[in-house]
């Protein structure tokens, strides 16, 4: 069996994110000082975690929270971080440095509502969900990879020594039920083939995960209400998944969402940095 661990993490507030305005694609903000808190406090929070591959969305405000976060981490702070195309926000076209306010407006004189409208040139939900499972896909690819090189260079013995859940401090062990964590997390016997690290977009992140629930059967928290699987990820908000491929077969992942969108981090950063949940 192929075992990953898959955590997302949103990138951190921009002014644009404060100020409620459509970045998307085209509007490269950077990182405002809070969302540079915010970052360094999600890094501080996943400091423990030892991560074997970390990819990013290529914006800007993506980037600059995948390398704070990196920065703060004990483990592999050298580890290279890829940045792909495929993780980018959804693009919004001409709504992309408006007020969210203009999007609603558009939608309704339409006859339409977000986030099910799309303004001209921009992308359908339905084209963002493609690219976000294209990347998972890859992803699971890659593990299937790691794992066949493993047992060919070692052979199958050497995975009692591989890279066990027991070296990886999970943060996020007070904000999951006890039987999650004992189906999913029950120790060194259990071996993580990966263990990868994603930085992209709020729109983007709540279409990934729409994808998992809907379409591949994804466990979720028994405690986890409707709303909070509909809404977007505060910034910097961490989910945290265990996929788990069957003979390595990758079409039948097994994913179990471990946290959703957890923002504890961010108590300590202060009130204002828990930015608006703008898609």
């Amino acid at each position: 069996m192929v075992r990953f661990g898959l955590t997302l993490v949103r990138h951190g507030e921009t002014r644009y994110n404060k100020d409620k305005i459509l970045q998307g694609q085209g509007v490269d903000e950077p990182l405002s000082a809070t969302g540079f808190r915010q970052a360094d406090a999600a890094g501080l929070f996943l400091s423990n975690v030892k991560f074997t591959h970390v990819f990013s969305s290529d914006l800007l405000r993506a980037k600059q929270t995948a390398a704070t976060i990196l920065g703060k981490n004990k483990f592999c702070r050298d580890l290279e971080i890829k940045y792909d195309a495929r993780l980018r926000e959804r693009k919004y076209g001409v709504a992309e440095g408006r007020p969210l306010a203009d999007l609603k407006a558009m939608a309704k004189t339409a006859g339409e509502q977000c986030p099910s409208f799309t303004p001209s040139g921009g992308e359908t939900l339905d084209e963002v969900r493609e690219r976000a499972k294209d990347f998972f896909e890859f992803l699971c690819q890659l593990a299937v990879e790691l794992e066949q090189k493993e047992q060919d260079t070692h052979g199958a013995a050497s995975r009692s020594s591989g890279t066990s859940e027991e070296q990886f401090v999970f943060p996020w062990t007070n904000h999951s039920s006890e039987a999650e964590l004992s189906s999913d997390n029950s120790g060194a016997s259990k071996i993580l083939d990966a263990n990868i690290l994603v930085v992209s977009h709020g729109a983007y992140m709540r279409n990934w995960i729409g994808y998992f629930v809907s379409d591949l059967n994804c466990s979720l928290p028994t405690n986890l209400t409707k709303s909070q699987l509909s809404s977007v990820s505060p910034n910097t908000g961490v989910s945290h998944f265990i996929v788990k491929l069957e003979n390595g077969n990758l079409l039948k992942p097994e994913i179990t969402c471990v946290c959703l969108n957890q923002d504890s981090h961010l108590v300590d950063v202060g009130a204002e940095c828990v930015a608006p949940k703008v898609f």
